[in-house]
């Protein structure tokens, strides 16, 4: 039986993630919206991605563009209305393309109900839905806080509401305060927002910080980080009472239940969860498979992030992809990312020809793919005017969030070399600036090229889609015998696909003739080299190029 057959879509599928305010207005305001995506699925299909991944469109007062939520069941009226999101939903699902949606279950909006109601007084029932804590004395070690808890946007991750004499917690901005999950009716009050989401069909959920939604119960002081070396003071911490709880599995297994519930009737549900934790810990979050079902009983898909901050060296890579195949448990899928709304653009942090390489690793390695919308065209960081800036995180804390490139990494689509890129109107001012080279760095212009990053993609997409031996083989890296080149086989029961991966910008020899005799070259980074033989004991990488080599052996 072919192997493919038996795989969930969740494992086949390239997800694209889809900033909702950049990547299409419709409505003049300068602003990306549901009806814009929607008229881009043709495209989005074309490019043979399978689910579309919307960060936050919930109801908000965007201090944190959406990811201060203020109505988990809503739609905000910047990007349209649930008809909307309804009409997008089903002209999705007519073309094949699943939709999930970002959930922000750690924290809300000060505006959202809830808090609005715990912090009317001390005895409100809901008081405990939010961690509050009293002042500690003002000559004491924290100043009066109630620990040393920072928050990732900078400062103490605790503000005091006057009007009650306590303090909330937020560890990222201070109008995001933290959900108590030590009380049993937050997590039931959100299974119902879920429950919500999942009736109107939905395909799953990213969820937001998912190692975070459980904090120490005794509030404890975290200690120094051995070893730190400076910067952000938030890095200067052992998070050890903030994140990563025995308590987070049973709240994560609650919520995969709720997906299973509606995957039985047919439509399968995914979980996905941010992780930004080391391979031994991630491992945890796929959770247990006591039942067999092959797929555990936590996240689906727990966010592989080392590929995003990783040194770009062939052999430093090398060992990343196999530490982590290692450390999966036997149930886990693999999962890979290159970049997203909150660090720098592939194509500026490894630069443009070593982002086609990445680009080739990414839809080649074992699991499923997540690719940031604009990466397909090699969209880069833009640079924003100080008065222009709109990033909470870098009026806040402008080191850290120049070192994560927020607003430059999330500005409009690249459409055309029209005004505005053909993101929105002529007349109209997008909400962020367009990049200086978007009239020859477009969707139309690199079309018409069929050596483009965007023809790259699609090529690698398209083979990646139809190949058994990419979305089902196993993966075994192979010595190259050159320390800038990462190869590795994609080995299936009838096809074996060999990937060889320079990383430098000076051409390298190397010696594959362990693995077969000869190979015919599908895909170059250059896309000029498609069904050339080559052999392999003397195969000379050009600078920057990467291959995808349908070879005549197995390896071993």
């Amino acid at each position: 039986m072919n192997p493919v057959e038996n795989m969930r879509w969740w494992q086949k599928a390239i997800v694209y993630q889809i900033y909702p305010r950049s990547l299409q207005d419709s409505n003049g305001d300068g602003i990306g919206d549901l009806p814009g995506i929607l008229q881009r699925l043709d495209y989005l299909k074309g490019i043979h991605v399978d689910a579309l991944w919307l960060s936050p469109i919930n109801p908000s007062p965007m201090h944190d563009f959406g990811y201060d939520v203020a109505d988990y069941t809503g739609v905000d009226p910047i990007f349209g209305s649930l008809d909307d999101f309804m009409r997008l939903l089903n002209e999705a699902h007519a073309r094949d393309l699943k939709v999930i949606l970002d959930l922000v279950p750690n924290h809300t909006s000060d505006e959202h109900p809830w808090f609005m109601e715990s912090r009317a007084s001390r005895t409100n029932p809901k008081r405990d839905w939010y961690i509050w804590s009293d002042p500690t004395p003002s000559d004491g070690p924290n100043g009066g806080l109630p620990n040393n808890w920072l928050s990732f946007f900078g400062g103490p991750a605790w503000t005091l509401d006057p009007a009650t004499g306590q303090y909330y917690l937020h560890q990222f901005d201070t109008h995001q305060p933290e959900l108590n999950y030590r009380n049993p009716e937050v997590l039931e009050a959100m299974l119902a927002d879920m429950r919500v989401w999942l009736e109107r069909g939905i395909d799953g959920f990213r969820v937001d910080v998912i190692w975070l939604m459980i904090k120490d119960a005794a509030l404890r002081d975290e200690p120094p980080l051995a070893g730190w070396g400076g910067g952000a003071p938030h890095r200067g911490l052992d998070h050890i009472y903030t994140g990563n709880q025995p308590e987070v599995h049973a709240i994560i297994r609650a919520m995969r239940a709720l997906l299973d519930e509606f995957s039985a009737g047919g439509q399968e549900r995914v979980l996905m969860g941010e992780t930004y934790l080391p391979n031994a810990v991630l491992a945890e979050y796929y959770g247990s498979d006591a039942a067999a079902t092959g797929v555990g009983d936590e996240c689906h898909l727990p966010f592989n992030f080392q590929l995003i901050g990783a040194p770009w060296n062939a052999q430093g890579v090398r060992k990343m992809v196999d530490d982590y195949e290692a450390s999966l448990p036997a149930w886990g899928w693999p999962n890979w990312v290159l970049g997203n709304h909150d660090r720098i653009r592939l194509a500026t942090r490894v630069g443009p020809d070593q982002a086609r390489v990445a680009t080739m690793l990414l839809l080649t390695l074992r699991g499923t793919p997540t690719c940031y919308y604009g990466d397909e065209i090699g969209m880069h960081n833009v640079e924003i005017p100080a008065e222009l800036v709109r990033d909470p995180q870098a009026v806040n804390l402008p080191d850290f969030a120049a070192e994560l490139g927020r607003d430059p990494v999330r500005t409009p689509m690249q459409w055309d070399d029209s005004p505005n890129a053909g993101f929105c109107a002529s007349d109209v001012i997008p909400w962020l600036p367009l990049a200086d080279d978007y009239a020859q760095n477009n969707v139309l212009v690199q079309e018409s090229d069929p050596q483009s990053p965007l023809w790259f993609y699609r090529v690698l997409a398209d083979l990646r889609s139809k190949s058994p031996a990419l979305l089902a083989g196993a993966y075994s890296a192979v010595d190259a015998g050159a320390d800038n080149v990462f190869a590795y086989l994609r080995a299936g029961d009838e096809q074996r696909f060999l990937v060889v991966l320079n990383f430098s910008a000076e051409a390298q020899v190397v010696n594959l003739s362990a693995v077969a005799a000869a190979a015919s070259v599908l895909v170059d980074t250059a896309l000029a080299k498609q069904g050339d033989l080559h052999f392999l004991r003397n195969l000379r990488l050009g600078p920057n190029e990467g291959l995808v080599l349908s070879i005549d052996a197995a390896f071993g």
